[in-house]
């Protein structure tokens, strides 16, 4: 575990790309739909882009549009690019546990027809949060670089998961991190419907709801948060989630211009894995209530080595594997194809339960 030696304890800090949206254009809320309001004279928007309305998506489709005004010239006009707020049914319910509302796509959906109905152009998603399938009518040619994959622990009283007392509770909505969690620390408890965003996460532990806190890094690296870590967990600690730290960038099948405007951005690198990473969640049909990790990357000698887990809910039973061979698309898709494949034979049918469970759990 990486200590973050110097760093603050949680605050409720205004990200930094939001301290300055005055200049962009206020989001303005319309029903379930917030358009970015121009305030210079309006024009038509050579590309809107859909996103979620949280802090951390807004800095994604943020740093999105800003690639787009980098590498094109036309786009870096006031008002070429629009930010388009859709909010979904994952934003809607914050009362239950993801894994008790059902439903595939529940941060997805909502965007997802909005680009079909052509409301919006491009679509900005996590890629975590993407089903292994897309939709019809769309593709999604474009993953940005990734950013750090592994998971950060945030606490008032303890600098490690280690140093958490017997009984004290941790607070997560990821049925991934409970595992694991109790898997090495079965002392301690777990509140799973510890929801929100990420300022209100760091809000209920300021309150004393739980004693600590897991929160994917690249979430608090992307909004300019990182003060709030206590310390980072190695992937061997906590093998992430598949395609954590990814960027998604969605548009319809028959909109070449769109397609070419995205693919420009597209990071080679991340794509393979992300793609070995959800070969791998496919396979293992990650529509039920088990708890899945994946994690491709390349080698200091250029190979891929991805590593697989499963495990029940409550951590009693963990299984992982690993493979190694070729950083090359149908290479490293076989990988995790045959990961989830090994995974499936040794867990045996009754590990997953409750698995026609229509639901992306991570």
């Amino acid at each position: 575990m990486e200590a973050f030696s110097g760093f603050s304890s949680p605050c409720l800090k205004t990200p930094g790309f939001l301290r300055n949206t005055r200049k962009h254009g206020v989001g303005i809320i319309r029903a379930s739909v917030a358009v970015e309001q121009q305030t210079e004279k309006t024009k038509v928007a050579l590309i809107r882009i859909g996103t979620r309305g949280s802090p951390l998506a807004l800095a994604q489709a943020y740093e999105t549009r800003d690639k787009l005004m980098a590498t094109h010239s036309e786009l870096a006009e006031e008002g070429a690019i629009q930010i388009v707020i859709i909010k979904t049914t994952g934003d809607k319910i914050l009362s239950q546990p993801l894994a008790d509302i059902g439903g595939k796509g529940l941060f997805t959906k909502e965007i997802d027809e909005a680009l079909i109905n052509c409301e919006i152009d491009i679509a900005v998603h996590s890629m975590k949060d993407v089903p292994t399938y897309l939709p019809e009518k769309t593709i999604l040619p474009c993953n940005l670089q990734r950013e750090d994959v592994r998971d950060a622990f945030i606490s008032l009283s303890a600098a490690s998961v280690a140093d958490l007392p017997a009984g004290s509770t941790v607070g997560t909505a990821s049925l991934r991190r409970k595992s694991q969690l109790l898997h090495k620390y079965p002392s301690l408890n777990v509140l799973e419907n510890f929801r929100g965003n990420v300022q209100t996460r760091l809000r209920k532990l300021n309150e004393g709801a739980v004693q600590a806190t897991l929160l994917a890094l690249a979430g608090l690296k992307r909004l300019n948060m990182t003060e709030n870590v206590t310390s980072i967990l190695s992937t061997d600690e906590m093998l992430p989630a598949v395609a954590q730290g990814a960027i998604g960038i969605a548009c319809r099948s028959n909109d070449d211009k769109m397609a070419n405007y995205i693919a420009s951005l597209n990071h080679e690198e991340t794509r393979l894995a992300v793609a070995s990473e959800r070969a791998f969640l496919e396979t293992l049909d990650g529509s039920c209530r088990t708890p899945i990790a994946g994690y491709a990357y390349k080698d200091e000698d250029g190979n891929c080595i991805f590593k697989g887990l499963v495990a029940s809910p409550d951590g009693t039973r963990v299984l992982e594997t690993s493979r190694k061979g070729l950083y090359a698309h149908e290479d490293m898709v076989m990988m995790g194809k045959d990961a989830g494949k090994e995974l499936l034979s040794r867990a045996g049918p009754g590990f997953f339960g409750r698995a026609l469970m229509d639901l992306l759990i991570f």
